[in-house]
């Protein structure tokens, strides 16, 4: 087959044009004539030999230099497929990382970074705020396997030294936060864990991981910033279109050994056909759909800030906005242009009935509103409202939840690609009702 030699490095195309046509230097798969990439369904290969097998044994999970041009041995779909692997190379490319290991669900993902950072007796410290199964994870099953949580506010890094101690592995934290929108400084929690890494082991150095779901690679590359890790959903805007679940990890290439090998034992292995849709549906046009979203989602926010009803809005496109320095400075685009993301939460004055004018409001949309749809996910193309407080964070203590900015009248809105009159419409119509 003749390989195509292009004129130009990838480096030199930007991030939106490499996601459209992926990796042209792949050796995951031996195709060279397809226009859209080809898509594996089968659960096993068929080896020509005996000592093709084991070669392929050997060589699964290896980082080694020497295999990397080399098309892999492909043995059995739970250990490496081709299709998934093509959207891994994209995504690392995306989040500037240099390997990325895929999963069956964005929970997978935190699970399996979590999973190969920690060790018994070690202890994760995470922001006070997030996302419920996060939180559930961490304080319901990280200690089975004698792995202790403790919370701290990641919003003031310069008090968070003090809750790091020598059994600490790692600094966990969404950003913006699931949901208020607040921001982490990811440099500065980056020099925490510098100070605290001074005089410690490589084994057991205090290791940086974030949850870049709400922000994508579009607005945001938290290793360039000073992660060591980064867990995605795939479920969410990366996918874009809420027909499949999936999750990735991004990290250097020490980590592709133990992760390849995590998800081998523990099974949460993403489909081929939900790799493909990702690498052929959501990759390609999360620059667009980002882009679009932004637009809509700064209308529907300065319409928000302006109703006598509504207490207050968070989100980093408005001029003001707690933390605007580090949100420009932070969410910014491959082009280096401002990225306030598709995300927005908003308060609610309160009222004085048993139920919130918040859940009012969402229980008026999911009967009346058509562009407007009451739904727990995110980052897809039709515009999604949800009621924090009961739903995707209810497993968080209340004090836990009032004490760190979550609002019993915090409602949580996910911008899609509606024309935006009928997105303000339709809230103004809700709005009118409580």
């Amino acid at each position: 087959m003749e390989t195509r030699k292009p004129h130009r490095k990838k480096e030199d195309y930007k991030l939106r044009t490499h996601l459209i046509h992926g990796n042209f230097e792949s050796k995951k798969w031996d195709y060279d004539h397809h226009v859209v990439p080809p898509v594996s369904h089968t659960t096993a290969y068929r080896l020509s030999s005996l000592e093709r097998g084991a070669r392929g044994f050997v060589q699964f999970a290896s980082a080694d230099e020497a295999l990397s041009g080399h098309i892999p041995i492909y043995i059995y779909d739970r250990l490496d497929e081709p299709t998934r692997s093509m959207l891994e190379e994209n995504l690392a490319y995306a989040e500037d990382g240099e390997i990325c290991v895929t999963f069956a669900t964005g929970m997978a993902s935190i699970s399996a970074a979590l999973g190969t950072a920690l060790r018994h007796g070690q202890e994760i410290v995470a922001h006070k705020i997030l996302y419920g199964c996060t939180y559930s994870l961490i304080t319901n099953w990280l200690p089975r396997f004698g792995v202790q949580a403790r919370f701290a506010n990641f919003l003031q890094p310069e008090s968070l030294a003090a809750e790091i101690t020598p059994a600490t592995r790692v600094l966990y934290f969404e950003t913006p936060i699931n949901p208020t929108m607040e921001l982490v400084d990811i440099a500065a929690i980056r020099r925490v864990a510098d100070q605290a890494n001074a005089g410690r082991e490589e084994k057991d150095r205090v290791l940086v991981i974030v949850d870049n779901t709400f922000a994508t690679p579009y607005c945001q590359r938290p290793l360039l910033l000073g992660a060591d890790i980064v867990v995605e959903s795939l479920t969410k805007a990366l996918g874009g279109f809420g027909t499949d679940t999936g999750g990735a990890v991004i990290a250097s290439k020490e980590w592709y050994n133990l992760l390849m090998l995590f998800r081998k034992d523990f099974g949460g292995v993403l489909s081929p056909g939900a790799a493909w849709d990702v690498l052929v549906y959501g990759l390609p046009t999360l620059a667009t759909r980002m882009t679009n979203m932004q637009k809509t989602a700064q209308r529907v926010a300065d319409f928000l800030r302006q109703h006598p009803k509504v207490a207050g809005v968070s989100y980093p496109g408005i001029a003001d906005f707690p933390q605007k320095e580090l949100a420009k400075q932070q969410m910014v685009n491959p082009d280096g242009k401002f990225a306030p993301g598709s995300m927005l939460y908003f308060v609610l004055k309160g009222g004085n009935s048993k139920q919130t004018r918040a859940e009012k409001m969402v229980d008026y949309l999911a009967e009346h509103a058509y562009s407007i749809t009451l739904a727990v996910s995110l980052g897809q193309i039709k515009t999604l409202i949800e009621h924090p407080f009961s739903m995707t964070h209810s497993a968080l203590p209340d004090d836990q939840k009032r004490a760190f900015g979550m609002h019993p009248e915090g409602v949580r809105l996910s911008i899609g690609l509606e024309d935006w009159h009928d997105i303000i419409r339709d809230l103004e119509l809700a709005l009118e009702k409580v």
